[in-house]
């Protein structure tokens, strides 16, 4: 049987990985020591050129259900990790089959939960973490993703702007549908409370964490945000004809919670008004900043840049400026200045967005201490020589 490769975007140095040995028989020249999330299967990290890419081995059936599942989710911009192919008709040098492997790009800048917590996640970080896979769940849910198998380990973890950005790494049991019912909704839910629960105790027994987490605590805290998180998104809201104002304020809640509504369903009557949401889409600062700058930013981090740009207008009186114009001024004296700042052999270890973002922290502890504001660009030097330099790195080649 011949070596097949089905990929998205075809590097011939894939066929010079050694496909005809086992996953877990590939030595050093190969793989790359990255952090890996617990898996069912045989999973490593291998550097094709330039590229990280996660190889998974499984059947061929389910490698490649998995693929086209991946896709549709990134056709459909959600937070998942990007399929780059599956391999097939592998077979060892005396022609004995293999399974087949899945090939994902590494999401740079993102960690397994369990070396989240190795890298010092303090006890008051973990309702963040799981607020992030919360929303994972719910958005997922709300394009008709049904999971199957919800848990910390079939995610990776980006910091953002003090909290965490959740991304789905595993695909395998997921289905997508028209809807996903309230049955599935809270099946899956179930799952998660299960398995996070296991999969905390699992983490202190092993000594991966010095905190004490309370796995009850932390398993009612999901359970509670996800069903307040999907009624703010989804619930009808009824209200008096003399209180239209209630519409904006609702949108103005979802957009705070960085959704937009691109489609209300309103119905009056004599004296009562019904709302409800329709189509209900993520991202909402992370659209705004990428269209008035370019950046790309996870959405809190996108939302603490877009205070930051406000804060720059009305420092400097910009308020009746044109915002795309205030904003191309923005990027170029502070925030690509900022980036600058950081030097190559750093710049490596987090994303240029939660680089500024805890800058801007930095700043604001600095000012605290100092009694009086301190400038931005002294608080960057400060950061780079005195923090970064310590921080646990987020980036694949600074883990190596």
């Amino acid at each position: 049987m011949a070596l097949h490769v089905v990929a998205s975007r075809t590097d011939p140095a894939l066929f010079r990985l050694p496909w005809s040995r086992p996953l877990a028989e590939w030595d050093d020249w190969y793989v790359v020591p990255l952090p890996l999330g617990l898996s069912r299967h045989v999973v490593r990290v291998v550097q094709v050129n330039r590229q990280f890419l996660a190889v998974k081995e499984t059947t061929e059936e389910l490698a490649l259900r998995e693929y086209e599942l991946l896709r549709d989710l990134q056709r459909l911009d959600q937070p998942a990790v990007v399929p780059r192919g599956v391999v097939t008709g592998r077979t060892d040098l005396d022609g004995n089959p293999l399974p087949a492997a899945l090939l994902t790009e590494h999401l740079h800048y993102s960690l397994p939960y369990r070396t989240v917590f190795q890298h010092g996640l303090r006890a008051e970080q973990v309702p963040a973490l799981v607020d992030a896979l919360v929303v994972l769940l719910v958005r997922l849910h709300l394009i008709g993703f049904f999971w199957g198998d919800v848990s910390l380990s079939n995610a990776l973890f980006r910091r953002s702007a003090g909290g965490f950005a959740a991304f789905l790494v595993d695909a395998e049991t997921g289905e997508l549908r028209e809807s996903v019912s309230d049955a599935m909704r809270e099946h899956d839910l179930t799952v998660g409370v299960e398995n996070i629960f296991a999969e905390l105790l699992d983490l202190q027994a092993s000594g991966d964490t010095d905190i004490d987490v309370d796995g009850q605590a932390v398993v009612a805290h999901l359970a509670e945000q996800y069903h307040s998180l999907w009624d703010e998104l989804t619930a009808a809201e009824e209200f008096g004809t003399d209180e239209w104002s209630r519409v904006e304020q609702r949108i103005a809640r979802l957009n705070d919670l960085g959704f937009d509504v691109d489609e209300l369903d309103v119905q009056a009557d004599s004296d009562r008004v019904r709302i409800q949401p329709k189509v209900v889409e993520a991202g909402h600062h992370r659209r705004e900043l990428h269209d008035l700058t370019g950046l790309s930013a996870e959405d809190s981090q996108a939302r603490k840049l877009l205070n930051d740009l406000a804060a720059f207008t009305a420092h400097f009186g910009y308020d009746d400026e044109d915002r795309a114009v205030v904003a191309r001024r923005w990027l170029h004296t502070i925030y690509s200045p900022i980036v600058a700042l950081l030097p190559d052999e750093l710049a490596r270890r987090i994303a240029p967005a939660e680089y500024f973002h805890e800058v801007m922290e930095h700043r604001w502890a600095l000012s605290e201490e100092a009694g009086h504001e301190v400038d931005i660009f002294d608080a960057a030097r400060d950061y780079v020589a005195n923090v970064l330099p310590h921080r646990p790195p987020d980036s694949p080649s600074d883990l190596r």
